[in-house]
């Protein structure tokens, strides 16, 4: 008997343009120097970068410099000796993007033509005791694609080329109007080589949670490969604290228990609880020798998906239920997060994810045209406490659905739901994203429609949900995003299911002070894009072209329509609807990123006001788009490429707040908002003060308010504000008279008024912990540039004369640093000195 040995074959790969016929007389006729060092996991383009053979995708216009990459075949070679052979050795091809045959010494192992399904070939027949050799060719993407269009037909779609709708790759390699396009191929996961005489071929967890008695009922399986009678099955559960807590033997060819969890420790989302993980463990033995093991990390919680009635509104809600206790799901598209996908380390996943919850975000929808994220996305989730929708991988497009296609999808979507339905953040399975809007623009969809005119209702009504039933029955299945049930519905329905709400942006381009209008039961995509950082946009623009309206500052903005890229024409009406005109690449930065702020402070805050009580949850939840970026681009992302977050980041994080308060100026005085995320009510105190433009205070009111346990409570205060123009700020106070939250409102719009002239003075705290920012009159959207490795805990802030305002941080700061705010010109502020600005 052999125990268990999976090694790694990752190094030692050559990279090679793939000859006409790929074989060992083919291949050994080329020359050296056409061979380059080739990493896996890895793509073409990564090798090639490497070597130097060509420039940075991301550089300039060099997107267009490397296209010919795409349009080869590419061949990888690994040479690697046998050693001792073991009762079974199977090759494992954890991801081949995309089409792809495989030969070992000379003969074929596989053809694959699904990026997201993986591979395991028996090979002990085909394996030499000495030299053997792998070879991997992958044709050129969009070639192949095409190939099969010409079979069965283009189709409409948003975004790249219609004949990815027929390839199963990551749909925003063919380019997206955020990402370039740079259709990658190679070995894009892990290639290993497993020896075993038993392996655990399946580990599933079911768990059924009494809320109330804080007991747990886990159902585990185990599927052997390679049992014998010898065999036991070892099924062991660990709590989070790694103490073995049950133990059960069986035979290794009928492993199925139950296992009783009394005092179950509950998994939470963050900011309602703790996010305690428990480990099963199933080992497979041979009398007291170890052959193999598999585990599973699971959260013991108990999710529902709520669609009941909203009081006193038509349709219904769409909100997430956790452990018995409703929660408002805030939080943000994913996508990929690099177009080089071998670059995204575990490192990467946790930094990401955990600027999300830094944000206050609970919840990351993984859009449907990107790929199954890296284990270590979902465990970076599990560990922080945010949910996940999960799409799958469909987006903007009218898919087919003939009988090829649809056995591929089942095979990706099988291997995608096995993989993750273990997961404790994974809160719902998704069919698309936005096909059934597509499907409604061409008359396919919608009222009057028959339902079979739109064809791959049979993959999102049909296939989905069935591998979703079988295989994790516990957890909601949605059909696309948007999506309204019914029969002829229109996607775009605010009452029910869940809706993108485009119209600010996209569509009418409405102001974003109108965010109210377009808000919906769930808001699952809406956005306002922004340029990247200062820096991280020079890093990628030739000196020559560091201006607003450069030809390759314009590349670096994909956004656009069939009649071209306009996402340089939106960005030019919001800010001249909003803001006075600026001249300098730096002032064009700062006003984007001010405008997508300012969008996205209105934005959460009146979708989550609408967060009212139990019966009353007219808005369930809002995910913006986007976090993240997969090159340097402007975009729609809160974080850019270089990971750095921008001004929205923090109004996001201020609107997602466990308390946040919301101010908005009316004719009848102020509306005020104070949003609840405990499921205790609590008293607080807002204190709300009036000033003019010049620093005088006009008004001061205090008023009692009991926030409601998970939940939102309005009220208007009347208040005599001259006609000048005024900043009306109000905090929210615990009982002791700390700070909760803080929002401010202006009278807008900003280009009206000049806002300069204020005396800025920042101190540090004598412990180096923090920063006291004050003024002599307000300040709107201060943002601080800090140097690397220094963290501050709030920025892109308003001041308002009084007290200074404290700002925490981690790190050592420079004797002085460069301040930014509206109205007032870029300055260097020395710390502990005032400085008069703008």
């Amino acid at each position: 008997m052999t125990l268990e040995r999976l090694i790694n074959l990752h190094d030692g790969w050559q990279l090679a343009e793939a000859p006409e016929r790929v074989d060992g007389a083919s291949l050994a006729a080329l020359p050296r120097e056409a061979w380059l060092p080739a990493q896996v996991p890895g793509t073409a383009h990564g090798a090639l970068l490497a070597a130097g053979r060509i420039p940075d995708p991301f550089y300039g216009c060099n997107e267009l410099a490397v296209r010919w990459v795409a349009e080869r075949r590419w061949v990888w070679r690994l040479d690697f000796d046998g050693g001792e052979f073991a009762a079974q050795e199977d090759l494992v091809f954890e991801g081949l993007d995309t089409y792809c045959s495989a030969w070992l010494n000379g003969e074929l192992l596989l053809r694959s033509d699904n990026m997201f399904v993986a591979h395991r070939v028996p090979v002990k027949e085909r394996l030499r005791p000495g030299a053997n050799q792998l070879l991997l060719c992958f044709e050129p993407p969009l070639a192949a694609a095409r190939a099969v269009e010409a079979v069965h037909g283009k189709r409409a779609l948003w975004n790249g080329d219609s004949a990815r709708l027929h390839a199963r790759k990551a749909q925003y390699h063919f380019g997206w109007d955020w990402g370039p396009e740079l259709l990658v191929s190679g070995p894009w996961r892990a290639v290993r080589r497993h020896a075993w005489s038993a392996r655990v071929a399946e580990l599933a967890c079911r768990s059924e949670v009494d809320v109330v008695a804080r007991h747990a009922t886990l159902q585990v399986a185990v599927e052997v490969a390679g049992a014998g009678a010898e065999h036991r099955c070892v099924i062991e559960l660990q709590d989070p604290d790694g103490r073995v807590v049950a133990t059960r033997d069986l035979p290794a060819d009928a492993a199925r228990t139950t296992i009783e969890v009394p005092d179950a420790r509950l998994w939470w989302t963050r900011g309602l609880g703790e996010q305690p993980l428990y480990t099963v463990v199933a080992r497979v033995m041979a009398g007291a020798q170890l052959m193999a093991q598999d585990q599973r990390r699971i959260g013991l919680r108990r999710l529902r998906l709520v669609q009941a009635p909203v009081e006193g509104e038509a349709g219904s809600s769409f909100h997430f239920e956790l452990n018995g206790q409703d929660l408002f799901a805030g939080g943000a598209n994913w996508i990929p997060d690099d177009n080089l996908l071998e670059r995204i380390t575990p490192a990467r996943y946790r930094e990401r994810v955990g600027q999300a919850a830094a944000a206050n975000m609970n919840m990351l929808r993984i859009w449907g045209g990107g790929i199954y994220e890296h284990e270590a996305f979902y465990e970076a989730c599990d560990e922080l406490g945010l949910l996940v929708w999960q799409d799958f991988m469909f987006a903007c497009g009218l898919y087919p659905a003939n009988a090829a296609f649809q056995a591929s999808v089942r095979a990706e979507a099988e291997a995608a739901v096995k993989r993750l339905r273990h997961h404790a953040c994974l809160a719902l399975w998704c069919g698309n994203n936005e096909d059934y809007m597509l499907a409604e623009s061409v008359g396919l969809a919608g009222p009057g429609v028959p339902a079979d005119k739109f064809e791959a209702r049979a993959i999102y009504e049909g296939l989905l949900p069935d591998v979703c039933s079988a295989l994790d029955p516990d957890r909601p299945y949605w059909p696309g995003s948007p999506f309204t049930p019914g029969d002829g519905a229109r996607s775009s329905d605010a009452t029910v299911g869940d809706r993108h709400s485009w119209e600010v942006w996209h569509q009418q381009m409405l102001p974003y002070q109108r965010y109210g209008d377009v808000q919906a039961r769930f808001v699952s995509e809406f956005g306002m894009q922004s340029h990247p950082s200062l820096a991280l946009l020079e890093s990628v623009l030739p000196e020559e072209e560091r201006f607003p309206e450069s030809r390759t500052v314009q590349w670096h903005n994909k956004a656009g329509s069939a009649a071209g890229p306009d996402g340089h024409r939106r960005l030019s009406v919001y800010q001249a609807d909003n803001l006075r005109a600026t001249t300098t690449l730096a002032g064009h930065v700062y006003a984007t990123q001010f405008v997508q702020a300012e969008a996205m402070r209105v934005a959460y805050q009146d979708f989550r006001r609408r967060w009212q009580r139990p019966g009353a949850r007219a808005v369930g939840g809002a995910l913006v788009w986007q976090l993240n970026d997969c090159w340097p681009v402007t975009s729609w992302a809160l974080i850019d490429a270089a990971g750095t977050v921008k001004p929205a980041w923090h109004a996001v994080r201020r609107a997602l707040g466990s308390v946040a308060v919301a101010v908005r100026l009316e004719a009848a005085g102020v509306r005020l908002a104070v949003m609840h995320a405990p499921p205790a009510a609590r008293a607080l105190l807002c204190e709300l003060r009036v000033f003019s433009l010049d620093g005088r205070l006009l008004a001061r009111i205090s008023q009692p308010v009991v926030a409601p346990a998970s939940g939102t409570v309005e009220l208007t205060l009347a208040l005599d504000v001259p006609a000048e123009p005024v900043v009306a700020e109000v905090r929210a106070l615990d009982e002791q008279g700390d700070e909760l939250a803080r929002d401010c409102a202006w009278t807008e719009p900003f280009r009206f008024y000049r806002l300069g002239g204020a005396r800025l003075a920042i101190d540090v705290d004598p412990d180096g912990l923090g920063l006291r920012l004050a003024t002599d009159r307000p300040v709107k959207g201060l943002w601080l540039t800090v140097p690397a490795g220094v963290v501050l805990a709030d920025n892109f802030v308003d001041l308002v004369p009084g007290a200074p305002r404290r700002v925490g941080m981690t790190g050592a700061l420079p004797a002085a640093l460069k301040v930014a705010a509206l109205d007032h010109a870029d300055a260097v502020v020395a710390l502990s000195k005032a400085k008069e600005v703008g």
